[in-house]
């Protein structure tokens, strides 16, 4: 368990409040965030097939291929959005 705590090190607030901020973030940004998200799923996906945890692994997979379309949704937004944004 303490590959994977329960909270966010650094961040003291609720996970309501983080998701939340990086909600508010420009969407180009909200974006990246995403992606490095789902980057990390598969970077752990590839360590448990690596052990042998293929159900572990392809679900991780699965979340993973599901963050990189959001991330492709949320980009499009900002495309919408960027246009009317300012400095």
């Amino acid at each position: 368990m303490a590959n994977h705590p329960k909270t966010v090190k650094g961040y003291e607030d609720s996970l309501e409040r983080l998701a939340r901020e990086v909600g508010n973030m420009t969407y180009d940004q909200t974006a990246s965030f995403i992606e490095k998200l789902a980057d990390d799923l598969k970077r752990q996906a590839d360590a448990d097939k690596g052990r042998g945890r293929v159900n572990l692994a392809a679900e991780l997979y699965a979340a993973a291929e599901r963050l990189y379309e959001a991330r492709d949704n949320i980009h499009l937004a900002w495309k919408i959005c960027e246009p009317y944004m300012k400095e």
